[in-house]
Parts: C-alpha cells; structure tokens; sequence
C-alpha cells in the first residue's frame, strides 16, 4: 500500500510540474493585446470621414513586435509537448489535454507571427473556427444561423419597438451595484472579485482574472449589469478563479482558443437561462457573425462599417465591431473569427448538456466550470477527480448546480426542438 501512495504521490506531483510548465510558457502570449488597434487608427479613420480604409498593413504589426521570440516560443511549447508524453504517457488523459494545449497556443503563436498576411486568417479558422462550419453533415452553417436569427430579431423588433432600454446608471453608480451583486451570488469564492472604474479601457466594461473594470463616462442599465453579472462574473472570472483552486491541473486557470469557444457558449448560455439577455444583446452577437461571415466573403472594413452602421449602431460602435473583426488582419485581408465563439459554443454546449441529461450523466453539467475546459476535457477530468487530482468547482451557479431543475427543463426542450413551428403558427392564427 506504501508503495501505491508513493506512486500516485509522484504522479500528483509530475502533473502539477508540467502543468506549471504549461502555465508559465503561454504566460507572454497575450492574443488580444497582440492584434488591438491603437487609437491613432480610429482617429484617422474619423479624421478621413470614414472613406478611407484604416491604415493597417504588414509593417504595422512589424512596428509592433511580439513580447516573445516566436521561434523560441514554439520550440519551447513543442519541447513541452515532447516531455508530457515522455512523462505522463501518450494515452494519460491529462497529458492527452495538456498536450493539445501545447498544440492550440502553437498555432495561436504561428498565428501572432503571421499577422497582417492572409495566414492570420487561416490559421484563425484554425482555432476558432468559420462562418461556414456546421455542427454536423447537413445542418445550417454558422452564417445560417446568424441570418435566421436576424430575420427573428426584426420581426420581434417591427412589433416591439420600445424593445431598447436607456441607460441612466453612471459607471460609477453601476460600480457600486455590479460590485453588491457580486459580493451576493459570488460569496463561496476566497478572492472575491473586485468592480473598479477605469479611464484606460475602450469597451464599457471589461474583465481580467479576478476584477470587471467599468469605463468612467459609460452609463449602464439593469440588465447591463445583470448581464455583466452573470457573463463575466459566474462564467469568465467563475472558471478562473475555479481553475485557480486546482491543486495539480493548475493549467484548468488558462484557456486556449478551444477552451474561448466553449467558455463563450457556456456564457450566452448562462445569460439565457437566468432570463439575462434581451434582444438588442442577441443582435449585436448575430451582428458579428454576419460580419464575419462578409469579410469571410470578400468584404473589406468599410463594408463592414456600412453594415454595421445601417443596423443603427453609432459611428465609434460601428468602427469598434469593425475593428473587433479585422484585428491582427488587414482591412481587405479577412477576418479574426473569435467572434463566431459565442454562438458556436453556444450550440455545442447546449447539444452537451442535452445529450448529458438524456444519457443520465447529470454530474458532467457542474464540471463545466471546474475551470478554462473544453467539451472534450470533461470526460477525463471527471475521471481525474475521483484520483485526487481535480477538485469539483467551488463555485457553480445555481441553475448549473442544481442539475436536477436543469434535467427537467432540458427534457421539456428537447421535445419543443421536434415541433413544427411553422404549422403551429398556422394553428394559433385565430387566437393570436
């Protein structure tokens, strides 16, 4: 028995080595601030009357080198790679996990080093996905999707016009208030996470590891807040101070692309099912799939602007969803597609779940947010919890920790998906 402890005591510590290792190694690759804009961009596109396409090429992004030698970076991750299946095995679970970590923040770093040529958009494809994919033979793309939901969202939108709320609550009221949510539906967390005004971000809000920043001069409403509640606190920052708390993976506190997919799905998801979103919120998420879907096709940014523009989005909003587009590309050179993210993983979170409460694996649904995993990683941690070297997550929010509610509204659902809308509509003519 000794000698067992002994083994699965080295193992416990082999795990927490290479996942440091892990850790530290996609500690300098930082996607978003690699490919941002800076100001100068919008200030020059405005400066032009919006006629001329921003002044973004190859030499921009040389002008802005990488803060990592992207050679060294690969082969470090590549050495990394070798030494998980020299340690663990090839056929370990967690090191099969750890190992296409390595994989993904590889293509992420041959992506960074290609920016402002066309293989920044392949190997975005690669990662994040495209407006053409479908989820299995024969089924709607992802452009699909997007159309159909705009097609829903007018309809909504021609017969409920009032549908838009103002925002009055000044940022730095909206502090105050996000940060009392928090501290209520968040008290199980050791960190708590912290709401603070900021002048030095561009978005309304934006999060980090364990604090949501307001923009001092944004206004919000209830259901900003709500929103950023639910999205960013329970989900973004919830993984990852989940993922903090491991003992041994401690790599579950990062996410690769394949983790961002499942992370923004589990998030639009989460909105819905707390009754969070609200149609100006599905439009501006149908919006960037239908935007990336145009630059997929051809459109260069300011067809993408004028789209943007004539869904009644203000001009610096028009150039910021734009630019979320274009970023570490070109203005005629393709998309970035991480935007396609939170529609896509919305559906394949919600066909997991589904097929989780059909099969009976209820304990699969909280182990989503055990930290930055992805779809395929539940399976095997769920197994590596019963060895010790996973702790089930600390925080849950409550519609995902009492499975039992969420089985049965999963099973009402998944009998509506087989209805013929279409023909009850017909049906209900006389009483609607």
């Amino acid at each position: 028995m000794a000698d067992q402890t002994g083994k699965q005591t080295k193992y416990h510590d082999t795990v927490r080595q290479l996942s440091d290792r892990l850790v530290r190694a996609q500690q300098e690759i930082r996607v978003l601030d690699a490919i941002k804009w800076d100001d100068s961009i919008e200030q020059q596109f405005f400066a032009n009357k919006c006629k001329e396409l921003p002044a973004v090429n190859h030499q921009y992004y040389i002008d802005r080198p990488l803060p990592f030698d992207a050679e060294k970076k690969q082969t470090e991750l590549e050495e990394l790679e070798l030494d998980i299946q020299k340690q663990l095995g090839e056929y370990n679970p967690i090191a099969v996990i750890m190992r296409r970590m390595c994989h993904e923040y590889e293509v992420v770093v041959e992506m960074l080093a290609a920016r402002g040529t066309p293989a920044f958009t392949r190997k975005s494809r690669e990662l994040y996905g495209s407006a053409d994919d479908v989820f299995y033979a024969g089924e709607p793309t992802l452009a699909d999707l997007g159309t159909m939901m705009s097609e829903a969202l007018d309809s909504i939108e021609q017969h409920t016009p009032e549908l838009v709320e103002e925002r009055t609550i000044p940022a730095e009221d909206a502090v105050h208030l996000l940060q009392q949510r928090l501290d209520q539906s968040m008290p199980c967390l050791e960190q708590p996470i912290r709401v603070q005004l900021s002048d030095g971000i561009v978005a309304d809000a934006a999060a980090g590891a364990d604090y949501i920043k307001l923009r001092s001069g944004a206004k919000f409403n209830a259901r900003d807040l709500r929103l950023l509640e639910v999205h960013e606190g329970w989900v973004h920052l919830g993984t990852t101070l989940n993922g903090v708390q491991q003992p041994y993976c401690t790599f579950l506190s990062k996410g690769p692309p394949s983790s961002t997919i499942t992370q923004e799905g589990l998030a639009i998801l989460t909105e819905l099912v707390t009754l969070s979103s609200f149609p100006e919120r599905v439009r501006k998420v149908t919006n960037r799939i239908r935007g990336v879907a145009m630059a997929e096709n051809g459109a260069d940014f300011l067809q993408v602007y004028e789209f943007f523009r004539k869904q009644n989005y203000q001009e610096h909003d028009s150039f910021s969803l734009a630019a979320r587009i274009f970023r570490g590309s070109t203005p005629t050179g393709g998309p970035f597609t991480k935007d396609l993210s939170y529609s896509k993983g919305f559906v394949l979170v919600y066909n997991y779940i589904s097929i989780a409460v059909r099969r009976g694996q209820l304990n699969r649904i909280p182990m989503l947010f055990c930290g930055k995993a992805t779809l395929a990683d539940l399976k095997p941690l769920q197994h590596a919890v019963e060895e010790g070297l996973v702790v089930p997550p600390k925080f849950v929010p409550t519609q995902f920790a009492d499975v039992h509610a969420l089985s049965a509204w999963m099973c009402y659902s998944n009998f509506l998906r087989h209805l013929d809308l279409s023909r009850i509509e017909k049906d209900y003519e006389s009483i609607l």
